[in-house]
């Protein structure tokens, strides 16, 4: 099982982005725990001194599985959905700009937020076309540099748009990309799905990566989720990938990132 983390490489007020702040410092600390990787949370490729942040992963001999892109809508509230053309079109320039350090450090690109929700004034069935009308520009952007995408599966509370698995499912055939795939998150599918492992076992192998936050959104061990029976299903439906930590920095992102590492590795 390879395990990575959540940071965010520039400022951001999302809280779950459970590492923030001076780069090595944090990157040092996750390191040292045991980590394989860390989830770079980048809202703006263009600001990113790739050199420096490249030379940190090899000192710290940290991988990144994914990249994510939910920060443009928090910080600028970019959005394939949104009613504005120019918005919609920024927002899909912003994943594309992700492409090219993504497939430098063999990373996915992460779609949640970035999708946008259902605003006033539009359709459920325009939005849902925007948001494929998107993907499709995106994903093949992401394929001429073999980079993957994985959509994540919100819940109700944060998007009128994509919820479970199945919903999830039906988005990735419509789209009709094979380097589109799935994000799934145990948060959001204590939320949403009536069988967390069923969920796990239909999504089968469009599951690109996997996220880790306990009912509470706390680390791995402080809720009610059996990690355990999750692990065992990831393995069963053949998942190879990183489970990674995205979860609330409680008590403090350090404390929170040793009793995950330590409650999923005795595991």
């Amino acid at each position: 099982m390879k395990l990575s983390i959540v940071l965010s490489a520039q400022p951001t007020r999302f809280a779950a982005a459970t590492f923030q702040g001076e780069l090595e410092r944090n990157l040092a600390y996750i390191a040292s725990l045991g980590y394989d990787g860390v989830e770079l949370a980048i809202r703006e490729p263009a600001a990113l001194d790739e050199g420096a942040v490249l030379a940190l992963l090899e000192r710290y001999s940290l991988a990144v599985p994914a990249i994510g892109t939910g920060q443009a809508w928090g910080e600028e509230h970019l959005s394939f959905t949104d009613p504005q053309p120019e918005v919609r079109r920024a927002a899909i320039e912003r994943a594309k700009a992700h492409v090219p350090f993504a497939a430098q450090v063999g990373a996915q690109i992460v779609i949640g937020l970035l999708r946008g929700v259902v605003q006033p004034g539009v359709t459920f069935e325009q939005a849902w076309a925007w948001m494929v009308d998107a993907l499709r520009e995106v994903a093949a952007s992401a394929a001429a540099r073999n980079v993957k995408l994985c959509l994540e599966p919100l819940n109700r509370y944060e998007t009128d748009l994509v919820h479970t698995v199945a919903d999830g499912l039906a988005l990735l055939e419509q789209v009709g990309a094979d380097n589109l795939g799935l994000l799934l998150d145990t948060f959001h599918m204590n939320i949403e799905e009536v069988d967390i492992l069923a969920s796990i076992r239909d999504a089968g192998n469009r599951l690109f990566h996997f996220h880790v936050a306990d009912s509470n959104r706390w680390p791995p061990g402080a809720g009610h989720i059996d990690f355990g029976s999750v692990l065992r299903t990831l393995a069963e439906v053949g998942y190879t990938g990183y489970v990674s930590g995205e979860f609330l920095p409680v008590p403090d992102a350090k404390s929170a990132a040793a009793a995950a590492i330590r409650h999923l590795r005795s595991l």
